[in-house]
């Protein structure tokens, strides 16, 4: 009976478990996945502009780093070490998204280029998905100068002077940060704990420069994904008008005394002119006397 009971307040609790599993799953889906591929069935390939780009131009400088003077160039134009000037470090920053990391395969790391850099232009438009890459890119890099400079020790943040050394490149931090994004953005669960499970998990299995600045990159991302919802919800409601408050009645001002009425003048009323009795039909006899039969008898005469 005991079993039995335990069992039956069990199943209300896994059953809202499997509602909300299902839930989860079926809205992540539908925002990783089944929008953007209606975002491409609308706007074609052109949608996919940032992707090729990038993807091409990992492959560019990855076979013209093959050559000695070619791998000079790659170096001079988006090699980012953190012993290099401050200024040096920013000029080369955008051109290092592009430049292969020297531990990471190449071939292997262009399908999630291609992949983060597709979903984030479908669901989030070119402007924004480059302003994400470039700021998680750029937030790696600052923060592993900060590690780097403040040395080892205090409590495990900083790093030994030895990895100022070490070439920073790759579109790893940027793939990290745009992935985190989106799950932050698009409410999607299973994507936000495989980027930042796997970045943990790599930082605590191969404790290296680059493990820490994919951790840097899925804070920042982290930090710009609740920025832009508290961003969008402020512009929400500066756009609501607000009912101003009612003005004071301004006092009326006293009445001018009225002027005193002119007089009125004289109605004069016409005068109805005099019309003629019409004449008899028959005409009276005419009376003794002597008058004329063909004078008319007045209406005094009569």
């Amino acid at each position: 009976m005991t079993a039995e009971r335990r069992l039956d307040r069990l199943r209300p609790a896994a059953a809202r478990l499997a509602r909300f599993t299902g839930r989860t799953l079926r809205g992540e889906w539908q925002a990783i996945v089944v929008d953007p591929v209606r975002q491409l069935a609308r706007r074609g390939l052109s949608g996919l502009l940032l992707a090729f780009v990038a993807a091409f131009g990992v492959i560019f400088f990855h076979d013209i780093a093959q050559h000695p003077t070619g791998a000079l160039w790659v170096t001079r134009l988006g090699g980012v070490k953190a012993d290099l000037p401050l200024w040096l470090s920013l000029l080369r920053t955008p051109v290092s998204l592009y430049v292969p990391a020297l531990d990471l395969p190449v071939w292997a790391g262009i399908t999630q280029l291609f992949l983060a850099f597709a979903l984030a232009e479908l669901t989030l438009g070119r402007s924004r998905t480059l302003a994400i890459a470039y700021a998680t890119t750029l937030a790696g890099t600052l923060v592993a100068r900060l590690m780097i400079g403040i040395g080892p020790g205090w409590w495990g943040l900083g790093l030994p002077a030895e990895c100022g050394h070490v070439l920073d490149t790759g579109p790893s931090a940027a793939v990290v940060g745009l992935f985190t994004y989106l799950s932050v953005v698009r409410r999607a669960p299973v994507v936000f704990t495989l980027t930042g499970g796997s970045m943990v998990w790599e930082s605590i299995a191969v404790p290296n420069l680059a493990g820490r600045e994919h951790l840097i990159a899925v804070g920042s991302a982290i930090v710009l994904g609740l920025l832009h919802g508290r961003r969008e919800r402020l512009r929400t409601r500066t756009r609501t008008p607000r009912p101003s408050p009612a003005a004071p009645a301004a006092p009326a001002a006293p009445a001018a005394p009225a002027a005193p009425a002119a007089p009125a003048a004289p109605t004069i009323l016409p005068v109805p002119a005099a019309v003629p009795a019409p004449a008899s039909p028959h005409p009276a006899p005419a009376p003794a006397g002597g008058r004329a039969p063909t004078t008319a008898m007045t209406s005094l005469e009569r």
